[in-house]
């Protein structure tokens, strides 16, 4: 086994150890969203209160919701190109997710400059099969 090889099992794992680390991310706002579930619901109603729980409530709701998607998204992607990069397949989705990575500071930068750097040599590049076609 390469050198090369080494360092893309190795990028593979981190790809890996980087989306655990997101996962956990994506739960940060899950307080929110709980928070704005009682609000809609009505748990913090107070019938002489005119302040309008239900709105906030929404509002909360809907970004924790989006927060919790997007980074569920990107651990998944994130996966997915740790997968592609062990099996060699996939090169330009594994440069892109590399990319993404790099504004998940400081680990996803890291990982992303590395797998950069490791992706960018002619000899990784020809160890990648080309994408099935239609």
């Amino acid at each position: 086994m390469s050198q090369e090889d080494d360092h893309l099992q190795m990028l593979a794992v981190f790809h890996n150890v980087v989306a655990g680390l997101a996962l956990l991310v994506a739960l940060f706002p899950t307080v929110h969203l709980v928070v704005g579930l009682c609000m809609v619901s009505g748990y913090f109603t107070d019938p002489k209160e005119e302040f309008p729980f239900a709105l906030v409530g929404w509002i909360l709701i809907f970004f924790a919701s989006l927060w919790i998607v997007v980074w569920l998204a990107f651990s998944s992607a994130l996966v997915a190109a740790g997968r592609c990069l062990r099996r060699r397949r996939r090169y330009q989705f594994c440069l892109v997710m590399a990319g993404l990575a790099c504004a998940f500071m400081p680990f996803g930068t890291a990982l992303g400059v590395f797998t950069i750097i490791t992706l960018s040599k002619e000899s990784v590049k020809a160890q990648f099969q080309p994408a099935p076609g239609p």
